[in-house]
C-alpha cells in the first residue's frame, strides 16, 4: 500500500476567504489618538451649530419640537457630550454605576445622568446596535425633519436647512478627512499623516460638501411642479378638475422622489469613501452610491449590521474605559477630600469659598474632555465603518480588489534615489574620452663612481 503524501495546512488568509472580515479593522482605526479627535472635533461643532441656529431662529430649543429631541434636557451642547459618558463605568442592564471597594468612600456621581426612556432624548446616548446606526441617523435628522414633519413656518424651514448645510460643512472636512486616512490604511496599511489627510480634505471639501445636495435639488425642481398642482386643487371645481387630470404626473413624481431620497438616505455615507478612496469627483460620488445601494441592497444591509454589531462592542470599551478614567480618579482622591467634598464638586452645588464655583467647573471641563475624546470614536468609527463598507461593495459590485485606492504624491516629502528615466527617448552615449599620458619621471643623476 502506498503512503499517503498529504498536505500540511500551514496558515489560511481569513481576509481572502472572508473578505468581509476587513470591517472588523475598523474598530482598531478608530481608536486611533489622530481619528477620535477629528470625531471629537466634529460632534462638538456640529452640535455647537444646531444650537446657535436654533437659538437664532427660534428662540428656546427646549420649547421647540424641530430640536427637542437634541436638547430636551440640556442647556448646551457640552452638557449633551458631558452626559454622554457616566462617571463610571457601566454594562448594559446595569442599575446603577459602580462602586469602590468596600471601606472606601464612594464615589458620588454627577445628577442628570440616566438611563431608560429619557436617555433617549440625548444626542450622545446610544441605543443597541450604534453608535453606527444612531450616528447615521442623527447626522441625517434635518432632512428627517424636514420631510416628516412638514414645517410650514419659514423660520423653521430656514433653520433646518441651514442646520443641514452647517452638517455638511463640518463633516466635509472632518469626515473626509478621517474616512481619507481609514481609505489608506484599509487598502495599503499605509500611514497618513495629519498634514496629508487635512490637505486632502481641504482640497476635495466642496466635493464632499456638494455631493449629497445633488439629489435634494433634483427633489427640489420636482416639488415646484407639483406645488403648483397643488394651488389648483385650492381653487374652485373647473381648476380642481383640472389638477385632478394632472394627479398620474403627480404620482410619477412622487416616484422619482422617492428613489432620490432612497439613494440618499442609504447611500450618502459612500459618497465620502468615494471620494475618499478613488480621489474623484462629485458626480463620481453620486452614481457609485447610488449604485451600489440599488444593485447590492441585502449585501449592504448585511454589512451595516456587522458594522453596527462591531461598533456597539467598541463603545461598551470606548466608554466604559473613559469612564473609568474618571471613576479611578475621583476614587484615589476622595481619599483625601472626602465624599462629601467630591459631592459638591461633582454635583456643583454649595461649592463655597474663593474659586470654588470656578475649580469645580475646571473639574467638570477636564472630566469632559475625556467624554468628549470618548465620543470621538463614535463618530470616528461611522467613516472608517462606512469607508470599509464602500470597499466590500466595491468588490461586489466591480470586482476592484480591495487594496486599490488613490494615492498622491507628498510634495512635502523629499524623494530619494535616481532621477526618472525619459521613456520616449534613448539614453544619452558618452563619448569616451582618451587616456591622459603618464607624467614624465624626473631621471636620477649618477653620482661619481668609486
Amino acid at each position: 500500500m502506498s503512503e499517503y503524501d498529504g498536505v500540511t495546512l500551514r496558515s489560511v488568509k481569513w481576509f481572502d476567504l472572508v473578505p468581509w472580515l476587513s470591517i472588523l479593522r475598523s474598530f482598531r482605526l478608530a481608536t486611533s489618538l489622530r481619528l477620535l479627535v477629528l470625531g471629537a472635533l466634529g460632534i462638538v461643532l456640529t452640535l455647537a451649530g444646531w444650537w446657535l441656529l436654533t437659538w437664532m431662529f427660534l428662540g428656546d430649543p427646549q420649547e421647540h419640537v424641530w430640536w427637542e429631541s437634541e436638547f430636551a434636557r440640556s442647556a448646551s451642547p457640552w452638557k449633551s457630550i458631558d452626559e454622554a459618558v457616566g462617571n463610571a463605568p457601566q454594562l448594559p442592564g446595569q442599575p446603577e454605576q459602580g462602586t469602590p471597594p468596600s471601606g472606601t468612600p464612594r464615589v458620588p456621581v454627577a445628577e442628570g445622568v440616566d438611563s431608560g426612556a429619557e436617555a433617549a432624548n440625548n444626542p450622545a446616548t446610544w441605543s443597541p446596535f450604534d453608535p453606527f446606526l444612531s450616528t447615521w441617523a442623527l447626522l441625517s435628522r434635518p432632512v428627517w425633519k424636514l420631510f416628516h414633519d412638514s414645517p410650514t413656518s419659514v423660520r423653521n424651514v430656514a433653520c433646518l436647512v441651514l442646520s443641514l448645510l452647517w452638517s455638511l460643512a463640518v463633516w466635509g472636512f472632518c469626515g473626509g478627512a478621517i474616512s481619507r486616512i481609514a481609505a489608506v490604511q484599509l487598502a495599503s496599511d499605509e500611514r497618513v499623516g495629519w498634514g496629508s489627510a487635512l490637505r486632502y480634505a481641504r482640497g476635495k471639501w466642496l466635493s464632499y460638501f456638494a455631493a449629497p445636495l445633488f439629489p435634494l435639488l433634483g427633489i427640489l425642481l420636482i416639488v415646484v411642479p407639483l406645488a403648483l398642482v397643488g394651488l389648483l386643487l385650492r381653487a374652485g371645481w373647473l381648476l380642481f378638475l383640472l389638477g385632478v387630470l394632472f394627479w398620474p404626473l403627480v404620482l410619477v413624481g412622487g416616484f422619482v422622489m422617492a428613489l432620490l431620497l432612497l439613494g440618499l438616505v442609504f447611500g450618502w455615507p459612500l459618497m465620502w469613501a468615494t471620494i475618499s478612496a478613488e480621489g474623484t469627483d462629485t458626480f463620481d460620488a453620486l452614481s457609485r452610491s447610488y449604485a451600489y445601494t440599488f444593485q447590492r441592497p441585502l449585501r449592504y444591509l448585511f454589512y451595516a449590521l456587522v458594522a453596527a454589531v462591531l461598533g456597539w462592542l467598541g463603545w461598551l470599551v470606548v466608554s466604559n474605559f473613559a469612564a473609568g478614567i474618571i471613576w479611578l480618579g475621583l476614587w484615589a482622591t476622595s481619599w483625601g477630600s472626602g465624599a462629601d467634598r467630591w459631592q459638591q464638586i461633582v454635583g456643583l452645588k454649595d461649592v463655597t469659598g474663593w474659586g470654588g464655583p470656578t475649580g469645580a467647573a475646571l473639574v467638570h471641563f477636564w472630566s469632559g474632555c475625556v467624554k468628549c475624546l470618548a465620543l470621538g470614536y463614535v463618530y470616528a468609527y461611522f467613516w472608517t465603518a462606512s469607508t470599509a463598507i464602500y470597499f466590500q461593495l466595491r468588490r461586489d459590485v466591480d470586482a476592484t480588489e480591495l487594496d486599490e485606492v488613490f494615492l498622491e504624491e507628498d510634495e512635502s516629502e523629499q524623494s530619494y534615489g535616481l532621477p526618472p528615466l525619459d521613456a520616449g527617448a534613448p539614453p544619452p552615449i558618452e563619448k569616451p574620452q582618451p587616456m591622459p599620458e603618464p607624467a614624465a619621471q624626473p631621471v636620477a643623476s649618477a653620482g661619481p663612481s668609486q
